[in-house]
This record gives C-alpha cells, structure tokens and sequence, in this order.
C-alpha cells in the first residue's frame, strides 16, 4: 500500500510516520478540527476506534479559598494510524460531530 501523503491540519503537531484509510482521520481523511484542544490520559480503548480521555482540573471553592480536583471524560476519535492504547498520555481537539457522544479526535500521542 502506497503511503498517503499527511495533510496539515493548522496546529503544531507532529503528522503519524503510519498512513491509514480512515475517513474521520484529521491527517489522511478529510475531518476539519476546531475550537478546544485538551490534553488528557486515556482511560479505555476497548471501542473499536474510540478512545475515553480522562482530564484532571483543579476548581477553586470561592468560599472556602480552597481548591477541589475534579475529573471529566472525553469521548474522542482514535485515528488508526496513532496506534493509541489504555494508559496513554494523549492531546483531543474539537471537530464536528460523529456520533452521539462522539466531538473530538485525537490529534498527538504525547510522550509525557
């Protein structure tokens, strides 16, 4: 299979050495990403092609003056040409959506 030249997406993220065939893929396919990029750990990949990103933030309590951790997930798009497993570090950006849960794709595995 001949290798399918990446495209540039509009952020300064470095393009997969893998090439692949998937339509949603924001390097090889034709999905536009927008809007909020977010960096987070990946809690499952059991779905085929999706990932749930889990985000810690820390939120300040007004009252108190003290800060609580709190935690979301994130539905996200796993490119196959990533090679995106449990357990690693991954930044997810904004696109439209596709599916019920399903408006973001990851975009960088990070290495931290």
């Amino acid at each position: 299979m001949p290798k399918k030249k990446a495209r540039d997406i509009g952020m300064d993220v470095p393009t997969p050495k893998k090439s692949c065939d998937d339509a949603h893929c924001p390097f090889h396919g034709n999905l536009p990403v927008r809007g909020q990029t977010l960096k987070g750990k990946v809690k499952s990949s059991k779905m085929k092609n999706t990932i749930v990103v889990e985000r810690e933030y820390i939120r300040l309590i007004p009252k108190y003056e003290r800060y609580e951790k709190r935690t979301r997930e994130y539905v996200a798009h796993s490119p196959p040409c990533l090679e995106i497993e449990r357990g690693d570090s991954v930044a997810i950006m904004e696109c439209r959506p596709l599916s019920k849960t399903v408006t973001y794709v990851a975009i960088e595995k990070r290495e931290d």
